[in-house]
């Protein structure tokens, strides 16, 4: 295996800083690879820099100086105040970022020019955004405000400092609503929003094909989370219609499992071509699974992870619709080093210490996965922002990630290994 490589952030721990890649529903890299967007609070607070990878020069694009805003997964973030860290997401294409700050916005290109497109409403809270493939939409998720409407301090727990009440659970009971607001990137005009009721939204993802379809989620559902996960909202009909179902009609080699709503499913993402939904969890009671979900056809495949795969992680793809992964995998030999588990722990039934940054090669219809392990991230999990979140660069050879093997996060990058496969 190969060893991991520094990209950006603090070399040494005194002094230091963290720094991180944007969350891995976009991606953190212009389209030709030549710049990698990053998030690092290197001057007091958070804000985003873009490195030019051929030189290592780093140019700071916001200018925030407030800290970081109260969102999902920043839950002690001060209210209306601050860089929404949850919200920087980048068009590839057009080397254009979109982040709101002190509940304001915007947009920013190269040039530093920051534009404020619009402001989130008073009385909402926001979470990650995603921009259209042709850069013409900004999807930002947002929740009544009543449910993160808490004191961190007295009634948070672990390091973000997440309320101890059920979130999903006060949605239901005192009847919220989340919102997919959606707004012309060009004139910062709101083109729609659709309300949804009973729903807490964190996720959002254009379709890479056709910009009138979004995905989203309900966030850490407190009942049926197999089946209550992912969601697609057609803006032509103004429909809503859910992914993942019960039932036993899945191809390939599933090993017995049907899917059911006691399931756990997380992390959905779309293929290139807009045709396929990737996605991965848990059986109940039962082993790790990475699944998808054709629209065309509405047939699934998923495949079961061997079961002593049950380090937690993350899915992401390159253009070919290979995987790579920051849990799960291990060899039959590993002894797992004894550290404290992550203080987010959320409703996903394992424990957050995988250690590998892995090439996986899904064969569907054979029901198997080719892990190619290609270096030891060494993150401690602990919080968010250490994370490995994955990313593969736009030509496939190389994957991006975040550790935390000390006091700060940085950014490495692992090179891709084309030959050779681990089962």
């Amino acid at each position: 295996m190969e060893e991991r490589i520094l990209v950006s952030g603090c070399e040494g721990e005194v002094g230091g800083y963290d720094t991180q890649l944007l969350y891995f529903t976009c991606s953190s890299l212009s389209s030709d690879d030549r710049r990698l967007y990053v998030i690092s609070d290197r001057d007091g607070h958070p804000n985003v820099y873009v490195r030019e990878l051929a030189t290592g020069e780093e140019t700071r694009l916001t200018d925030n100086h407030n800290g970081t805003l109260k969102s999902y997964v920043y839950f002690d973030g001060q209210p209306g105040r601050g860089l929404g860290k949850a919200s920087v997401c980048l068009d590839s294409a057009r080397d254009v970022v979109y982040f709101i700050q002190d509940n304001q916005i915007c947009k920013v290109g190269l040039d530093k020019n920051i534009q404020v497109l619009n402001k989130v409403p008073d009385g909402r809270t926001t979470a990650f955004t995603h921009v259209s493939s042709d850069g013409r939409l900004l999807c930002v998720p947002m929740t009544d405000g009543r449910a993160l409407d808490y004191d961190p301090e007295k009634e948070g727990y672990g390091l973000d400092r997440r309320p101890v009440y059920d979130i999903d659970g006060r949605v239901q009971d005192e009847r919220l609503s989340s919102y997919l607001c959606v707004y012309d990137t060009a004139t910062g005009a709101l083109a729609y929003e659709k309300e949804v009721p009973l729903c807490w939204i964190t996720h959002v993802q254009f379709n890479p094909a056709d910009s009138e379809l979004i995905m989203f989620n309900h966030e850490w559902p407190s009942f049926d989370c197999g089946i209550r996960r992912i969601w697609l909202y057609d803006h032509r009909s103004d429909t809503i219609v859910r992914i993942r179902k019960e039932g036993a009609d899945t191809h390939g080699n599933t090993c017995g499992h049907e899917r059911k709503a006691a399931d756990w499913i997380c992390h959905e993402m779309w293929t290139d071509d807009g045709g396929t939904v990737i996605y991965h969890g848990g059986y109940a009671n039962g082993p790790a699974l990475v699944g998808k979900y054709e629209l065309a056809s509405q047939r699934y495949w998923e495949i079961a992870l061997p079961e002593d795969y049950n380090a937690y992680g993350h899915f992401t793809m390159d253009h070919q619709q290979n995987l790579c992964c920051d849990g799960y995998f291990k060899f039959p030999d590993d002894i797992k080093a004894v550290r404290e588990n992550s203080t987010d722990n959320g409703p996903d039934p394992h424990k957050k210490d995988g250690e590998y940054i892995s090439r996986v090669v899904p064969h569907w219809e054979e029901g198997r996965l080719e892990w190619i392990p290609l270096c030891k991230h060494r993150s401690d999990w602990l919080g968010q922002d250490a994370h490995p979140h994955p990313i593969y660069s736009h030509a496939g050879d190389a994957i991006y990630f975040n550790s935390r093997s000390g006091k700060y996060v940085k950014v490495y990058v692992a090179h891709v290994q084309q030959e050779g496969s681990l089962h």
